[in-house]
């Protein structure tokens, strides 16, 4: 079915969320055996406060989404998401009861009287527009009051935690250089040294078809199908509400086992067979894409802005024939992977054993060994950024395996660091120490993390949260 959760995602759930709500998550042991006793009508405790099944229940009805969507995302931990958002919630008011952060009715009218939402041309408050705002998004004064308090004081509390971070001078300096330091790198390409694809034999080839028999069988299935379009369900070239009411009505349709065929015919569409397919090559055709989506015996793909309707007739599950050119590809291809990966396993072993040595590398290298100036730990023009950090944070004279962007493997050498200086009266001192703060803070929150991960511990009743799965499904 077409599924309304690919928007889910990209909803804001519970109000503010700020960085140290999705760090601390379920951070906690994370979801537990269930309480060993206790309420059954409580789906999660967080030390001696107790969720219930209401607050969850109400927390789901207030997150705008329906019945339907959570009922087809079961399956792919939908619910999870949405307990794992609500007890950081519940987490974060707890910690702001603790730390007796308040907000006086005060401080609310004014955050209300400063939402140039509510304002008029002239910057004045206008209670039309706030009560308009209201029934636009379905709340009312005192939910969304309450709301904007909770938010307020989450800001408060983060701002209680890590406000106060400024870096001295001295840690600006540091910062600076860490973020300019000039690293020159000695590297060799080992793409040279793996052994060709086309080298591999057939004999080579069928070992390892033999030796990995049960992983090299793929499905070949038959199965019939149609893309339906505007133009071949209501005649006109343009999507509006009668085409998709029209894909509405087949869903309806397959949700009561009404079979392809016979909707096909209803529709007055010439279907496409395919018999004995297989998903060779991956490319971006319709075959393929139905294909990778045959665990659905019946389904309508929403693709491109096209609509593909399949029905799976049969599934033969089997190892190719080696004569298939584009199997023995696919088999060449796994060997060379397979090579490829120990090859550099054998010398990350040597690296890691420390017996790696500038005698080795010169023996690999010889006239190949290529030199890099990298001018920051940000330029990542020649190799992918994780790389450049790794090699920033080695000491000099150490070697190590690092990837480019397009998974090219190298041996790598840090030869020799060059600092730069910053000047305290320029006016990129002010954009740096910044920079240093925000880096302070977010240590601090990391921090945070660590305390509160001691100080709460999590509980999930798996049972009860799995009695709420029953009910949607």
């Amino acid at each position: 079915m077409i599924n309304p959760f690919t928007n889910f995602s990209k909803k804001k759930i519970g109000g503010l969320l700020l960085i140290l709500v999705i760090i601390i998550a379920f951070g906690f042991g994370g979801f537990g055996g269930g309480f060993q006793t206790g309420n059954q009508n409580n789906i999660a405790k967080i030390n001696n406060t107790n969720i219930s099944t209401k607050d969850f229940m109400d927390y789901l009805n207030q997150s705008g989404l329906s019945q339907q969507v959570i009922k087809e995302n079961i399956d792919k931990n939908i619910l999870e998401e949405l307990l794992s958002t609500l007890v950081s919630k519940t987490l974060l008011d707890l910690e702001i009861k603790d730390l007796n952060l308040e907000m006086s009715e005060d401080v609310i009218i004014k955050r209300l009287k400063k939402n140039k939402n509510f304002q008029d041309v002239s910057g004045n408050f206008q209670r039309t527009l706030y009560e308009k705002f209201l029934l636009t998004n379905n709340t009312t004064a005192p939910m969304y009051e309450i709301r904007l308090k909770n938010n307020e004081l989450q800001k408060q509390l983060f701002t209680y935690v890590s406000g106060g971070a400024k870096s001295p001078k001295f840690l600006v300096n540091k910062y600076y250089k860490q973020k300019n330091r000039k690293l020159d790198i000695n590297y060799i390409n080992l793409n040279k040294f793996y052994k060709k694809k086309d080298s591999f034999t057939d004999k080579d080839l069928q070992i390892f078809i033999n030796e990995n028999s049960d992983k090299l069988k793929q499905d070949y299935i038959d199965f019939s199908y149609v893309v339906l379009s505007p133009k071949n369900l209501i005649g006109v070239d343009d999507y509006n509400q009668a085409f998709f009411n029209k894909i509405d009505d087949i869903e309806n349709k397959i949700s009561k086992n009404i079979d392809f065929k016979t909707i096909v015919e209803e529709l007055d569409i010439k279907s496409i067979s395919i018999k004995n397919y297989i998903n060779l090559e991956n490319k971006k055709t319709t075959e393929n894409i139905i294909y990778n989506s045959r665990k659905n015996k019946v389904e309508i793909l929403d693709h491109d802005g096209s609509f593909i309707f399949y029905k799976i007739d049969k599934t033969n599950t089997k190892i190719p024939n080696i004569s298939d050119n584009n199997f023995k590809k696919q088999i060449k291809n796994l060997l060379y992977q397979k090579q490829k990966f120990e090859f550099n396993r054998n010398i990350l072993d040597q690296i890691n054993k420390k017996i790696f040595t500038q005698n080795s590398f010169d023996k690999f290298g010889k006239d190949e060994v290529e030199i890099i100036r990298l001018n920051s730990i940000q330029d990542d023009k020649k190799f992918e950024i994780n790389s450049v950090e790794i090699l920033y944070s080695l000491p000099i004279n150490t070697f190590t395996l690092i990837t480019d962007n397009e998974d090219n493997v190298f041996i790598a050498k840090t030869v020799e660091y060059e600092d730069s200086t910053i000047s305290q009266n320029s006016d990129e001192f002010k954009t740096i120490s910044n920079e240093a703060s925000a880096q302070n803070r977010n240590s601090i929150l990391k921090s945070y993390d660590y305390l509160l991960n001691d100080k709460y511990k999590v509980i999930v009743n798996e049972k009860t949260l799995n009695r709420v799965k029953n009910y949607f499904r």
